[in-house]
């Protein structure tokens, strides 16, 4: 489970650093993985996990955390990516995007915005897109780890992806 996690991790570090250069100039896909484990390693330590379907969901919350914190930090009122202009800087890891690119937010501050309405989904859609979308499993392996049909999790799949589409136009247009 902790391999696979790591592996989650890894990908989606590099996932959200492939398309972002002007991050690159202030954090390397490395630290931020292991502020993630960080982040795991001292939740494992105050929580008892309970199931496979606990351990998928307090991980995908260890990655939002980083992620909304690596935002404000860098690109809020003093952040030095919010004050200084970045050139391009090449890839510095072999990942990529696992969704297609035309899907995903543009900026760092479309991520920060995608990753707070996450947070705010109901419990059972929010744990549909922790095990699908952060720990990239297949729907019929969340559906096993949340001991629900694959018909039911292909509903709250599609629910969650309409509310978070419809909240983010609704955010770019206002």
């Amino acid at each position: 489970m902790l391999h696979h996690a790591c592996d989650r991790l890894l990908r989606l570090t590099r996932k959200m650093f492939h398309g972002y250069p002007n991050l690159r100039r202030w954090e390397q896909t490395d630290d931020v993985f292991q502020n993630s484990l960080v982040r795991l390693h001292r939740a494992l330590a105050e929580v008892r996990v309970e199931s496979v379907r606990h351990f998928f969901n307090l991980a995908a919350v260890q990655v939002r955390r980083e992620l909304l914190d690596l935002a404000k930090h860098h690109y809020g009122p003093e952040g030095g990516g919010a004050n200084h202009h970045t050139d391009r800087i090449p890839a510095d890891d072999d990942g990529g995007s696992l969704h297609d690119r035309a899907e995903e937010p543009d900026d760092l501050s479309g991520w920060h915005g995608f990753h707070v309405l996450v947070e705010k989904l109901p419990e059972d859609e929010q744990e549909v897109v922790n095990l699908l979308y952060y720990e990239g499993l297949t729907q019929d392996e969340a559906a096993r780890v949340l001991d629900i049909s694959l018909r039911t999790l292909k509903r709250r799949w599609q629910s969650a992806k309409l509310k978070l589409h419809e909240e983010l136009n609704r955010d770019g247009q206002g």
